[in-house]
């Protein structure tokens, strides 16, 4: 259902060419944005490391200055981190950073070896982010779930510029929305749910070419901004905040790839907007336990290929009967579409 950001299968197989007797499990699927993170990573070559016995030379060459520059990074995060139950900083020792658990190195096709992913996930380390962290530019994944974090996201982050997976989600961080994530120039996932971040979230969001947003379970609050059909993701996830205000007019007027959207437990008023019928691909579709009401659209009709469609506790009616097709979780209305016209020129129209 939606896109599914699976483990990384490129990832695993070269992985397990090379001995690994330490990794941390890589994150699992998105279902309708309830699940842990997971994806694709940028990027070839060969991937090594993790493993706790590695007891390898450190590479010499001109590559060392990287491997040499995460070194000290790694070391300055290791130092923040303040509780480490499961021992996985223990191999956090010496000058082999490829042999830390929970990191990855990769080869390129110079054969030089860089750190390309931090995959950290379920590892209840107790600590902060540092901002020495940014001189990983060429860390693909960041993989943090289900750990004890707090504190803010460092603005140095910006300098991540390989950076295509940010997972922060299940942590203690706090503070406004951390606007450096926008800045990471080649990020498609971001998931920062089940946080303590508050405040509004900027209208760059949503101009910011990520496939996956990830902001449930916080305190985010405001209207949410008029140019949510402006973004290009397959997945937003914005359920159980404080967001107020009405469903923007945007939504379902832009030719959108959304598949999955999550808006239950807000605060939100106004009506439904015409134009969802537009989105022809989307299969969940949950804005229960807000404040709508009106009428609903009889475009809803439209969305030929709704899985789960969750409207309950709103002030929402229907004009027409509703008919519910057996075995499927979804209101059937009449559509006012007329013949040859499709849901996209009757939504147009209507706006």
């Amino acid at each position: 259902m939606g896109k599914s950001w699976l483990p990384l299968l490129a990832f695993l197989v070269l992985w397990k060419i090379v001995p690994n007797e330490a990794a941390i499990t890589v994150g699992g699927g998105v279902g309708i944005g309830i699940g842990n993170g997971g994806g694709v990573v940028g990027g070839g070559g060969v991937w090594i490391g993790g493993g706790i016995g590695n007891s390898q030379t450190p590479p010499s060459g001109p590559w060392v200055s990287k491997l040499s520059a995460a070194y000290t990074a790694l070391q300055a995060w290791k130092s923040a981190i303040t509780d480490d139950p499961l021992g996985i900083l223990k191999t956090w020792v010496g000058s082999d950073v490829c042999a830390y658990k929970g990191l990855f190195c990769a080869m390129d096709s110079d054969s030089e070896t860089f750190v390309a992913a931090i995959d950290l996930n379920h590892a209840n380390l107790q600590g902060i982010l540092v901002g020495e962290l940014s001189v990983l530019t060429d860390v693909s994944i960041i993989h943090l779930n289900s750990n004890q974090f707090s504190g803010t996201v460092p603005d140095t982050f910006r300098g991540l510029s390989s950076l295509q997976e940010l997972d922060l989600s299940n942590n203690h961080l706090s503070g406004s929305f951390p606007r450096v994530t926008l800045y990471i120039p080649n990020l498609v996932y971001l998931d920062l749910r089940f946080n303590s971040f508050s405040g509004p979230i900027p209208q760059d969001l949503f101009n910011k070419g990520l496939d996956a947003i990830f902001l449930n379970n916080n305190q985010f609050e405001g209207e949410i901004p008029q140019n949510l059909g402006s973004s290009p993701a397959s997945v937003i996830n914005l359920a159980n905040n404080k967001f107020s205000g009405n469903i923007p007019a945007s939504f379902g007027f832009a030719s959108s790839k959304l598949k999955e959207i999550l808006l239950l437990n807000n605060q939100l008023t106004g009506c439904i907007p015409q134009g969802v019928g537009v989105f022809s691909e989307m299969q969940v579709l949950d804005v229960s336990h807000n404040s709508l009401m009106g009428h609903l659209p009889d475009t809803i009709s439209c969305l030929t290929d709704i899985e789960v469609l969750n409207l309950a506790h709103n002030q929402l009616s229907a004009k027409n009967a509703p008919n519910c097709s057996s075995g499927m979780p979804v209101w059937t209305c009449r559509s006012i579409v007329s013949p040859g016209e499709t849901c996209r020129d009757h939504n147009q129209s209507v706006l």
